[in-house]
């Protein structure tokens, strides 16, 4: 029967870096979808102003549908 000290054995240095690495790459990736969805943010926001300053000014054709052929 195993003992309270046998489950609560010290990582080996391999486990270690190994969980260094999952940690690494899950934050890597959590950054880069941060940047991704601030990057769309400010774009979708600058669109936003263009609208809002053409309409603003009284034009008409603020959002041009394109048609392809």
């Amino acid at each position: 029967m195993a003992t309270p000290d046998d489950l609560e054995k010290p990582p080996t240095p391999e486990e270690e870096a190994r969980d260094r690495r999952a940690a690494n790459i899950f934050l890597l990736v959590a950054g880069a979808a941060l940047v991704g969805v601030g990057v769309w943010l400010a774009n979708a926001m600058i669109d936003a102003r263009r609208a809002d300053d053409c309409m603003s000014s009284g034009r008409r054709n603020c959002s041009p549908i394109d048609v392809s052929r």
